[in-house]
């Protein structure tokens, strides 16, 4: 499977496992199981950091999590019955995110510091 192909996939099933984690937070609350939770999103974070985001997508990529991130610290559990699920699987998809966005934002600062025009 070539690497393109390979980014895709773990960029879905780390939206699948954090949707999944959000739908079921009353079940998991805080134990060992969402603690290897977040370790797997962070870790198909980082492989989709590396895996997917070219030079022309850096952008939008960063303004895409910063929105999510933004999204997150705004009160969805105040919407009634679904409120709570929104607020976990945002705040599991921005577990996801944000160490890609990290390695995002290292090549894009790396690239900046590189180029000697």
């Amino acid at each position: 499977m070539e690497m393109e192909r390979l980014g895709e996939w773990v960029f879905i099933l780390g939206v699948v496992i954090a949707i999944i984690s959000g739908l079921a937070f009353e079940s998991l609350q805080v134990s060992d199981s969402t603690r290897y939770i977040e370790i797997v999103l962070v870790v198909l974070g980082i492989a989709v950091g590396f895996l997917n985001i070219k030079d022309k997508e850096i952008f939008n990529f960063l303004i895409a999590t910063i929105a999510i991130v933004a999204v997150g610290a705004a009160n969805l559990d105040a919407i009634y019955i679904v409120g709570p699920y929104l607020a976990h699987m945002v705040l599991y998809i921005a577990a996801f995110v944000a160490p890609a966005a990290l390695v995002v934002a290292l090549k894009a600062i790396y690239s900046l510091a590189s180029n000697k025009s």
